[in-house]
């Protein structure tokens, strides 16, 4: 690695993610250890120029204040002691922190401002090569943000001896199954292997109402289809992964409870016996889209927003039929591009429609009929764990609602949701 690299020991602070964002903001790179990393571990790592120990709430476990050991305190790599409970002053304001960072980086440190997006494919390119050798490499490919990325660098760095598997289960927005053939397959020259699981995941779905059953229902199938796919394949001895920096550290670290357990492509049987290569592991998102962008990704894949692991199965509520299905698709479809017409697009955080298993009253050409109707949902959030609803015009609201009464079948109301999160939460299910 090129590039200079100042490194955050985990003195029990939860602002941990916070800093290294604020150090590479300022063009050098940082990476997140664990407080009991020995000298020699933090000598091994590529030109350290800086060391932050960055205490907090969670500095003492089981009764005992932790700390570095006192050969890193007497070693000679300049270090900066952080301390957010109080005891070291640290400035909470914006421009003040980045001048004190700054000073301490490039001052006292004389790190050079050299972490950029080039650099960083640069580098992995020359990792993955490393690792890689003349082998094979199996990648799930499902056209979100972080398995595209993870695809376009792994072909610039070895081209044909990756093979990408992409699953459609039915379940993905209008024209996305198309647009990952097109991009990997056709412009970017990847071994693409595309699977249509369509019938076997909806016919697994059928009658299943549970959201939780659907979910299982779903992940299960994929990796029995996945399984499926490279067992045909041979001489596979390495698995892509779309692992990126948040995951690994919302796994927990020795201070930090986990938020969440971080999955790699879940559940596996272990005669595969895949080595793992992570390329975007020490990267945050918005790094990812940076990376993609850098690579010629397109923005309606790098920026695409976020959508749940189900797909559209979470958000044709109830038991999954095909008629209705197919109207989420579509209504879908008619809000994401009249969002994209009225400058909503990159405003909004997350928009979507549900449909509700559920029929009311209307007219149609004069005569009753019994129809679905659609829900709108669009949201604005920072961190996902609270959501403020986006204040569309009402005009526009009118026109989607009879865009999608008239070209959705059996579609007969529109509906618009304003709870925001608490007490509802961003996805229905």
């Amino acid at each position: 690695m090129k590039q200079d690299m100042i490194v955050i020991l985990d003195l029990g602070s939860e602002e941990n993610p916070r800093l290294a964002r604020e150090i590479r903001a300022l063009g050098v790179y940082s990476e997140i250890h664990p407080h009991d990393i020995t000298l020699a571990e933090l000598r091994a790592l590529p030109n350290v120029k800086g060391i932050i120990l960055n205490g907090g709430p969670n500095r003492v476990v089981d009764g005992v204040e932790i700390d570095v050991s006192q050969d890193i305190y007497n070693c000679d790599i300049p270090a900066l002691l952080v301390d957010h409970k109080g005891d070291s002053p640290w400035p909470e304001n914006a421009e003040e922190r980045k001048q004190a960072l700054s000073n301490f980086i490039f001052t006292i440190c004389g790190a050079e401002a050299n972490w950029n997006m080039e650099n960083f494919i640069a580098d992995q390119v020359e990792l993955i090569r490393q690792q890689v050798g003349g082998k094979k490499v199996l990648l799930a490919l499902s056209g979100g943000v972080d398995s595209s990325v993870v695809a376009a660098l792994l072909i610039k760095a070895i081209g044909k001896q990756l093979t990408c598997v992409h699953v459609n289960h039915g379940l993905l927005r209008k024209g996305e199954p198309e647009q990952v053939v097109k991009v990997f397959r056709e412009e970017l020259g990847a071994n693409l292997v595309y699977v249509d699981a369509v019938d076997r995941f909806l016919d697994k779905l059928a009658g299943v109402a549970d959201p939780e059953q659907k979910r299982k229902i779903i992940g299960a199938e994929f990796i029995r289809v996945f399984e499926e796919e490279a067992r045909k394949l041979e001489g596979i001895q390495f698995l892509g992964q779309g692992t990126i920096y948040p995951d690994i550290i919302e796994s927990g670290t020795k201070t930090v409870k986990a938020v969440k357990s971080h999955h790699n492509v879940g559940g596996l049987p272990e005669d595969l016996n895949f080595a793992l290569v992570e390329p975007l592991k020490m990267l945050f998102k918005d790094e990812v889209r940076a990376c993609g962008k850098a690579l010629g990704l397109p923005d309606s894949m790098v920026y695409r927003q976020p959508f749940p692991g189900p797909g559209l199965g979470v958000r044709c509520l109830g038991a999954i039929t095909r008629d209705r299905l197919e109207a989420v698709r579509e209504s879908d479809a008619i809000l994401r591009e009249e969002f994209a017409k009225n400058g909503l697009e990159g405003k909004v955080w997350q928009y979507f429609t549900a449909i509700p298993d559920l029929k009311s009253v209307g007219v149609r050409e004069n005569k009753r009929a019994d129809e679905w109707c659609v829900i709108i949902r669009a949201v604005n959030t920072v961190d996902a764990m609270t959501a403020t609803v986006e204040n569309v015009p009402f005009d526009l609201l009118q026109h989607i609602t009879a865009r999608i009464t008239s070209e959705v079948k059996g579609v007969n109301r529109v509906l618009f949701d304003l709870t925001p999160k608490p007490t509802g939460t961003i996805e229905w299910e």
